[in-house]
């Protein structure tokens, strides 16, 4: 397990999810993160490592050290990392918990529906494969 960079754990069957990781991938300039799908058994091992319920929380978290982040406050800390404007978008962690991730819930409850999902985990390029645990 890596201390060097934050770890991104995600549903590795959700499109929207996938989509996520490839755009964090993208604007992750610094090489600030690694990616394991919350399926796998390293994302296994941080869910017992951090003794995390993932029936209250099955779309990302984000291990930073020995903290770990979930929801609303996973995604907005990702955004801190990012190049661009994106960092910006940490401004909306003044928005009280429970409404961010309530708006939250809503998404990742609907993210089948509307995003659809994979039968199996997502399977990284050569290219990518360093980035993935």
């Amino acid at each position: 397990m890596t201390r060097k960079h934050k770890i991104i754990l995600f549903d590795g069957v959700c499109n929207l999810c996938n989509s996520s990781v490839n755009f964090v991938i993208k604007k992750d300039k610094n090489d600030v993160f690694r990616f394991a799908a919350l399926q796998s058994e390293i994302g296994k091992q941080y869910i017992n490592k951090f003794n995390i319920d993932p029936s209250q929380t099955d779309s990302i978290i984000l291990i930073d050290g020995d903290k770990h982040y979930i929801k609303s406050t996973a995604a907005l800390n990702v955004t801190k990392s990012l190049k661009g404007g994106y960092p910006l978008l940490y401004a909306f962690i003044i928005v009280p918990k429970f409404i961010r991730n309530w708006v939250y819930d809503v998404i990742a409850k609907n993210r089948y529906k509307w995003y659809g999902e994979k039968e199996s985990c997502m399977i990284p390029t050569p290219e990518l494969k360093s980035k993935f645990l």
